[in-house]
């Protein structure tokens, strides 16, 4: 019983510190009021048939996997991306931030300020949800960062080992072309640039079609009609591209989460438009995998057939990205149920060894 006690005791004085730490340091999965946190949702079914669809490109046969795994609810954000430059790129290494971040679009974006060595970073524009807006002019490499960021738990000190550099990627200063494509994931990653069969079976696949047999959706709203790009909050397939006009023509981009009404098959938002996501295939040597289109593309890079690609060191205005992961742990903003949990446990034995010694007295 001592022992457990001792162990209740360590345990709540960690996580208590860690949580009154809580405020002090970055944590994306805890965001401030106001601003969305990173969110995952389960997506599940292994064993999934393969889709039938033909690519553009030819190819066939994407999302099926023996495995349960988790998807991003929502793009990373410019606030989740700013917490993140913030924590590692006060000198900035391997170019995490590029002016255009700041100068893209007129009303959202992320600004840079002071100098190498002490860079701060802050969401800038007059779009009042600027913050929950995603992330975008981020290439494959800042995302395989930022996911080692995560994997790492989120440390604040310069890119490197230990915060950038070593995690769900070995990328020990990869910023080329030919040095990213090189890089794959480590058999340890619990957050991560999703797969294309990851991305795929998460946008398309609903496993209620087919009386129960499963089968994939032409678009990642749960629908085989084009979206409406219309900016409805009402709206129950919806999603920001070009159609003649941009969804936003104010803002061109819209908050993560948005259309409410138009989840995908396993509660995701956005996997059609606002940016292109990043996920981990190699295209052609060169180049790596993107789907689901962005705020300034046609209608056709929309549906599940559409597979495109660049280069993974382009961080060009219309690049964004999620993240998948394997994470069986609670996320950090938990923290505060833990020490919750076991000071109440804990509170129970002290109570418990009270009333024995009343009773004994």
């Amino acid at each position: 019983m001592k022992s457990l006690v001792a162990s209740l005791v360590g345990l709540a004085v960690v996580l208590a510190g860690a949580a009154a730490s809580e405020g002090q340091v970055p944590n994306v999965f805890n965001m401030s009021s106001g601003q969305t946190s990173l969110q995952f949702v389960a997506v599940g079914n292994p064993g999934n048939a393969a889709d039938t669809t033909v690519m553009q490109d030819g190819t066939t046969g994407y999302g099926s996997l023996p495995y349960t795994y988790k998807m991003g609810t929502y793009d990373v954000t410019l606030g989740q991306y700013t917490a993140f430059l913030n924590a590692v790129a006060k000198i900035d290494t391997y170019g995490l931030y590029n002016t255009g971040m700041g100068s893209y679009f007129p009303t959202l974006g992320i600004q840079q300020s002071g100098s190498s060595g002490n860079y701060s970073y802050s969401v800038t524009g007059s779009y009042s949800q600027a913050v929950n807006c995603p992330a975008f002019d981020v290439s494959w490499g800042d995302a395989a960062r930022f996911c080692n960021w995560l994997q790492n738990g989120q440390p604040t000190g310069a890119e490197g080992n230990g915060t950038t550099e070593t995690g769900a990627y070995t990328l020990s200063g990869a910023t080329t072309t030919a040095a990213l494509m090189a890089i794959t994931r480590n058999a340890n990653a619990t957050y991560f640039i999703p797969s294309e069969n990851e991305w795929y079976k998460a946008a398309y696949y609903g496993p209620t079609l087919n009386g129960g047999a499963g089968g994939y959706w032409t678009y990642p709203t749960k629908s085989n009609t084009t979206p409406s790009n219309l900016l409805s909050t009402t709206g129950t397939n919806n999603a920001t591209y070009w159609n003649d006009s941009f969804t936003d023509p104010t803002n061109y981009l819209t908050p993560v989460g948005y259309f409410a009404g138009s989840p995908g098959p396993y509660g995701t938002y956005d996997m059609s438009g606002d940016v292109w996501q990043w996920n981990e295939a190699n295209l052609d040597g060169s180049s790596r995998g993107l789907r689901g289109g962005s705020f300034g593309t046609f209608p056709g890079d929309l549906p599940s057939s559409c597979r495109n690609g660049s280069s993974p060191s382009y961080d060009g205005g219309l690049m964004g990205f999620r993240v998948a992961s394997s994470a069986a742990t609670p996320e950090p903003g938990s923290i505060t149920l833990l020490v919750a949990g076991a000071a109440g446990l804990l509170g129970y034995k002290w109570a418990t060894r009270r009333r024995k010694a009343a009773r004994i007295g």
